[in-house]
């Protein structure tokens, strides 16, 4: 069984449309269109399960780059989700990748009277 990654989906594409597409290089066991939790629209990607790694991989070959609906998508396999910390980019060492220790900045420097207080 084979996890297909498909990417720059058009808004308009529903997972039976998904399913379709694929079913023509064989059994496909699953078809989502990730969707916004908040809007409930899609992010323009989805994933698909195939039975067959073979249907899978000439499904991945023939299908990226391909036209589907209006937009050029993105076929490859998927790749494990890995686990992120929340709150964006990190580096290694878990710090903010911004490369040093320093804290968040304000308006003005306080030190020489450039921050002033609007109540």
């Amino acid at each position: 069984m084979k996890n297909i990654f498909v990417s720059n989906l058009s808004f308009r594409i529903n997972d039976e449309d998904l399913k379709q597409a694929f079913a023509d290089y064989g059994a496909v066991n699953s078809a989502k269109v990730i969707k916004d939790n908040f809007s409930g629209r899609s992010r323009g990607f989805g994933f698909v399960e195939m039975t067959n790694d073979e249907e899978a991989d000439k499904a991945i070959e023939e299908l990226n780059n391909a036209e589907f609906d209006g937009k050029v998508m993105t076929v490859s396999v998927a790749r494990p989700k890995t686990d992120r910390k929340p709150g964006g980019f990190s580096d290694s060492r878990g710090g903010s990748g911004h490369g040093d220790s320093r804290g968040g900045g304000g308006y003005g420097d306080k030190s020489r009277g450039g921050f002033k207080k609007r109540f």
